[in-house]
């Protein structure tokens, strides 16, 4: 069995105040001011609705460097993105995507963070993606779900992201299911509406028809992403000059055991947090 996977609701390490003040100019005077901006902003707006308490409103000054006027097109965006995706997003619950994060190993999130105290993101998007089972659809509500259980972290909102895409076995199959439909919500969401800050993207183990999904995906790509995605193929070594194999487990010839959880084990971890989901769930347009 895994060991228990829990969100850490707690203060930032000493370490990771220093990143926060070095990388997203985070000290005591620049809280306060963009706090103070932010909440100017969205009250003079009554299109949007959001929660103003501090801890919310830093959830979305953090990926914008504490710059409120970009915190705020960030939440404008948001909105934007949650009504144009309604459909499959309104009222999104961890319980609606049960049967997908539980029964089809899809998206699986490693219990440890990598060597730079980064969240990792693993998500089997190769011969192990039943797709008659578990829809596209349903795995961008698996990612959406993710993301919001993630923002709960202080550190993951400091430190950010890293996704491992792992085209293991990859065939036609799984390639009808990536559409241009699929990749432009998903790189919509990605590069306007996710307020983590996403440090890397890494395709491994992608066989040669993989240049079919990139040919989808590639136009949708804006460069500051572009720049943050690498390609391994079965290169291991050329995985571990991103990420150290001593936080890496044996799949990926790291010096961790081989993973043996699934979504199953940290399921009810997301469950927990279904309350804040909700709430995150009333963010956006105000309904007329």
């Amino acid at each position: 069995m895994a060991p228990p996977f829990e969100l850490e609701i707690v203060p930032l390490s000493e370490e990771s105040k220093k990143i926060a003040e070095q990388e997203l100019r985070e000290t005591p005077e620049n809280v306060e001011n963009a706090l103070k901006e932010l909440r100017e902003l969205l009250k003079n707006d009554s299109t949007i609705y959001y929660k103003d308490d501090d801890e919310t409103l830093i959830t979305f000054l953090r990926p914008c460097k504490f710059y409120a006027k970009s915190a705020y097109e960030l939440m404008k965006r948001i909105s934007d993105f949650k009504l144009k995706y309604k459909d499959i997003l309104e009222n999104l619950v961890p319980e609606d995507e049960k049967e997908a994060f539980t029964q089809h190993n899809v998206v699986n999130v490693l219990t440890n963070r990598d060597h730079k105290g980064r969240r990792v993101l693993l998500v089997n998007v190769g011969g192990s993606w039943d797709t008659s089972k578990v829809t596209a659809d349903q795995l961008f509500r698996m990612f959406f779900l993710i993301h919001e259980a993630a923002v709960l972290e202080p550190e993951t909102q400091v430190r950010g992201v890293v996704v491992i895409m792992d085209f293991d076995n990859l065939s036609l199959k799984q390639i009808a299911a990536l559409s241009p439909a699929f990749s432009m919500k998903l790189l919509g969401f990605i590069q306007d509406a996710m307020p983590l800050r996403l440090k890397e993207v890494h395709m491994v183990k992608q066989p040669f028809i993989f240049k079919m999904v990139w040919a989808i995906f590639k136009p949708f790509i804006k460069e500051k992403l572009k720049n943050r995605i690498f390609f391994h193929g079965s290169k291991m070594s050329s995985l571990h000059k991103h990420m150290e194999p001593s936080h890496l487990p044996k799949d990926y010839e790291g010096q961790l055991p081989q993973i043996n959880y699934t979504g199953a084990d940290w399921y009810p971890c997301i469950e927990k947090h279904a309350d804040h989901i909700r709430t995150w769930n009333t963010f956006g347009y105000v309904k007329k």
